[in-house]
């Protein structure tokens, strides 16, 4: 049985309505077609085969995840990070930008980087599916240009509400990231702190000095 993701709202009678209610969100990166409401995950796989596109689906609506390069380095860098720590431990996965996770029904995220206990694979095996009935223990988003505030408290409140128990948001521009235990606890970490997995992945420690440095050249010497 699932969740549900909110409590029903009257559809919007507008693209400004529409537009607020995904997150004020730029029209850009909403898909007219299929119509909003009416897209599906067979939509999102197709786009992805074939445009080469990542859209995440949020309440059938077919939503552009923003990317960007230096996004894309902050992403690998903790993965890779994550990855290693969890498979030394033999925790869980650690998937990537592209995988697409059902948290509810019509509403398919794609963290930047996610973990997910094995406990949650029945069997202890990944899911042949490619957007399997799924909510990462850790989720990782790195904020991009056009992400909005109401947008990411969308989105954490989704991940929140189906299972997720840590969210990390990492914001490039002023190189802090949010840790969030629940959709309001918020504790901002600078560059001289270090970032933890607390209860979610207990010893695993990162130096935030380190992975925003992953954006500048070293210096010889």
């Amino acid at each position: 049985m699932f969740a549900s993701a909110a409590i029903l709202a009257p559809a919007p009678l507008t693209m400004a309505d529409l537009l607020e209610e995904l997150g004020d969100i730029p029209p850009f990166r909403v898909r007219l077609r299929p119509p909003p409401g009416e897209a599906t995950e067979s939509d999102v796989l197709t786009l992805h085969d074939k445009e080469n596109r990542l859209f995440e689906l949020v309440d059938g609506v077919l939503v552009e995840k923003a990317i960007g390069f230096r996004e894309s380095i902050l992403a690998i860098f903790i993965a890779t990070a994550l990855d290693t720590f969890v498979r030394r431990a033999n925790l869980g996965v650690v998937a990537g930008s592209d995988g697409m996770m059902r948290l509810f029904p019509k509403t398919v995220r794609m963290p930047d980087v996610a973990y997910v206990a094995w406990s949650r694979f029945p069997g202890g095996q990944v899911p042949a599916a490619p957007i399997p009935h799924l909510a990462p223990d850790l989720a990782v988003e790195v904020l991009s240009k056009s992400n909005t505030p109401a947008e990411m408290s969308r989105k954490r409140a989704e991940y929140f509400r189906a299972g997720t128990r840590l969210v990390w948001m990492v914001d490039p521009d002023s190189r802090t990231v949010s840790v969030f235990t629940s959709e309001e606890e918020e504790i901002v970490l600078g560059e001289t702190s270090e970032l933890t997995g607390g209860n979610v992945l207990p010893g695993f420690a990162l130096e935030i000095a380190k992975l925003f440095a992953s954006l500048d050249r070293p210096q010889a010497g």
